[in-house]
């Protein structure tokens, strides 16, 4: 996935309208001001890894026209990321390290959350927001943030993959 970031692809509206989703679920304020997702660069990417993680569980198939579509709504994440990291002023040569070691991350968070989620295990999924999204300690809204992931994955299952491609696409509600 990361070497399609060189791809001279167009990209759909609804593959922005998916992004844009993810993004805007990514910033709501109650992760950050009550259950204490760092409001830094680091937190808001991993917020982003976790809703993009979500939505790409619900749409991996091996139907390629839903590959193809995470596929472009990976490539806007990452191009995102290079956009922000260059407005930031991170210099040239070391964007493209930063956005290996992202990829790399995000692949990480993918992969434990899809294992965890497909095992139903409400324990490890604790433990994984704890490790995640509070330095590895035990936060007393992590119960309540492990249960709005497995909303938020249950939500997104209810929708058709062909609702999601149109640019649809609804998560859990973080109470």
């Amino acid at each position: 996935m990361i070497l399609s970031l060189f791809r001279k692809t167009k990209l759909s509206e609804p593959v922005y309208a998916v992004y844009n989703a993810i993004v805007a679920q990514s910033r709501r304020e109650v992760f950050y001001a009550q259950w204490d997702v760092p409001d830094t660069l680091t937190g808001r990417f991993d917020m982003i890894s976790l809703h993009a993680a979500l939505v790409f569980r619900r749409l991996r198939s091996s139907e390629k026209q839903s590959k193809d579509f995470s596929q472009n709504v990976f490539d806007c994440f990452f191009h995102d990321m290079d956009r922000s990291l260059r407005e930031m002023g991170v210099g040239d040569l070391s964007v493209g390290k930063r956005i290996e070691k992202m990829g790399s991350l995000f692949y990480g968070m993918l992969s434990n959350l899809s294992s965890i989620l497909d095992a139903g295990d409400r324990a490890r999924l604790i433990d994984f927001v704890s490790r995640n999204f509070h330095a590895g300690a035990t936060h007393p809204l992590a119960e309540r943030f492990a249960d709005y992931i497995l909303e938020s994955d249950e939500t997104l299952a209810s929708q058709s993959v062909e609702q999601i491609m149109a640019g649809s696409v609804t998560f859990g509600d973080p109470k």
